[in-house]
């Protein structure tokens, strides 16, 4: 039923993009010359010029739209994944009209207003009707109707981590039947999904029910049913999905490798294990913390005096932490605390109304200005603009033990901000949570993520409520 659904679903969407692609580039031509200006000036072709190329337009825009995956199912993409992968093929489709019209067809001026007009106007017609449609079909779901009725092959870790996203995402629209299971006593249930039956009953359950989709979900010690488990779904024709039972030691984007036919799978993806994500990473680095130092030197300068003029000791504070590649470095702070022995600086985090922390230090830790002195570290290489937070050795020793993948935030350089402390994880927080936070940024890196970041630094970031 779903197969069916979402084969009207996508013929009904290439038909209404053909209207809209068509029906945009007409209506940019009217824009143009009827709106934005009196009439059609000399020496511009008439809308019939136009209107004969729409065959060629509609069919190339449909075929890229196919081609880079707008038409598959989108039940558990975001909004802003679906309109970003729109956006990317009416770029393509930009071009290839641009040397189509520009490169190609010579000795007819068609306007490249026209061409800008139709690319803002259709993407925004466009995108309008795929939130309409996505609106829709959320309400349909939410009511219970173009469900995906789902079979779990294999009670485990994997499958109740399965379960809760579907509980948390109503508007998926997905409906898991049951689970089988051959330790799990049968009846069991886990938020009122009942193991039903035992490995062996997969191809009658199979047969006597129509299912949209077969998920196996098998635990670790179970893996020897595997391919028997999927030899079945396949001969029985029925769409089957894996969700492995490794979550918590791969990460959530494994790539694969052709080992001459052999599938290889990379445990982490590290996108700044490119040397050329790299080289880009570093030259951000050097330009955006020279801008910084010259931008801040005033707040520098004042705050060194103040600090030196209002408490005994040194200006700057320096403290080993550990960083790129486990290798450890002096991380560089203006003094916010009296001066203290190396017992003393030892015994942990600062906490609320630590009487260590002086008035001055109070006010720069909680406004952030005490981690300034750090772009000079960032210029020399020791950190980065963006990245995981430093630690000291001896609770890099401690948590690498306790908190699982600990130390693979080690396989980038440390930062001066980063994704956990802009989503509120900073000073006294749950290291376990940020480690999360930190794993997610080295894993998804781009040059707009860190972009991202630092822009929201700015507006989050600086401010720290947990800085004692």
């Amino acid at each position: 039923m779903i197969k069916n659904n979402q084969s009207v679903l996508n013929k009904l969407m290439v038909l209404i993009d053909a209207l809209i692609i068509g029906g945009t580039f007409v209506l940019s031509y009217l824009i143009k010359f009827y709106i934005l200006e009196s009439e059609p000036g000399v020496g511009v072709l008439p809308l019939r010029s136009y209107v004969t190329l729409l065959p060629f337009l509609i069919v190339v825009y449909l075929i890229i739209y196919l081609m880079t995956n707008v038409y598959t199912p989108k039940r558990t993409t975001g909004m802003w994944g679906e309109l970003w992968m729109l956006l990317r093929a009416n770029i393509f489709g930009l071009g290839v009209l641009i040397i189509a019209l520009f490169g190609v067809i010579h000795g007819r001026p068609y306007a490249r207003s026209v061409i800008a007009i139709f690319f803002v106007l259709s993407m925004c017609v466009e995108s309008f009707f795929r939130i309409m449609i996505r609106s829709i079909l959320r309400r349909i779901r939410l009511n219970g109707y173009n469900k995906k009725h789902i079979l779990l092959v294999g009670y485990s870790r994997s499958a109740e981590a399965y379960i809760d996203r579907i509980r948390m995402n109503p508007e998926w629209g997905y409906n898991v039947v049951g689970i089988l299971d051959n330790e799990v006593p049968i009846g069991t249930e886990y938020y009122g999904i009942k193991v039903l039956d035992k490995l062996d009953a997969l191809e009658k359950m199979i047969q006597e029910n129509s299912f949209d989709e077969v998920s196996i979900t098998l635990s670790l010690k179970d893996y020897d049913f595997f391919e028997n488990m999927v030899n079945i779904c396949e001969k029985n024709g029925v769409h089957t999905k894996f969700v492995p039972d490794y979550n918590s030691i791969v990460s959530s984007k494994p790539y694969t490798e052709d080992l001459d036919g052999l599938a290889v799978v990379n445990i982490r993806f590290v996108p700044l294990s490119n040397a050329g994500n790299r080289l880009i990473k570093r030259l951000v680095d050097i330009l955006g913390s020279l801008f910084g130092i010259i931008i801040t030197s005033p707040i520098m300068l004042i705050t060194a005096l103040l600090v030196k003029t209002t408490s005994k000791g040194p200006v700057l504070f320096k403290q080993e932490r550990v960083g790129y590649h486990g290798k450890n470095f002096n991380m560089y702070k203006f003094r916010s605390m009296r001066v203290q022995t190396a017992d003393e600086e030892k015994k942990g985090w600062t906490t609320k109304g630590d009487p260590r922390v002086t008035p001055i230090g109070r006010f720069i830790r909680k406004t952030s200005i005490d981690e300034l002195p750090q772009l000079f570290n960032i210029l020399s290489g020791d950190m980065s603009l963006v990245g995981p937070r430093p630690e000291r050795p001896q609770y890099v020793e401690k948590f690498k033990e306790e908190i699982p993948r600990y130390m693979v935030k080690h396989q980038v350089r440390p930062g001066l901000t980063g994704w956990a402390q802009v989503n509120g994880l900073r000073g006294d927080t749950s290291i376990k949570k940020r480690i999360e936070y930190d794993l997610y940024y080295i894993e998804n890196w781009t040059f707009f993520f860190d972009i991202k970041i630092i822009i929201m630094t700015f507006f989050t970031g600086f401010i720290n409520k947990n800085a004692y």
